[in-house]
């Protein structure tokens, strides 16, 4: 019999929930990114992400965000 908790993993796995990751980065380059947030309004994660699926669109176009 299965556990419950081993259950509640697969679940998690297979749906499309984001996934959570901690980053870590020089001083001078998470203050950069705090500017950016706050003068678009929106969060720092924001930012990360919208950086990120831009870096994954240019270096390999046919991985990038699909509409």
């Amino acid at each position: 019999m299965k556990s419950r908790r081993a259950d509640s993993r697969k679940v998690k796995a297979d749906s499309t929930a984001a996934v959570r990751a901690s980053i870590s980065f020089p001083p001078e380059v998470y203050e950069t990114l705090e500017v950016i947030a706050k003068e678009k309004k929106v969060s720092l994660a924001w930012v990360v992400r919208e950086a990120a699926e831009k870096y994954i669109a240019d270096r390999w176009p046919l991985f990038g965000k699909q509409a």
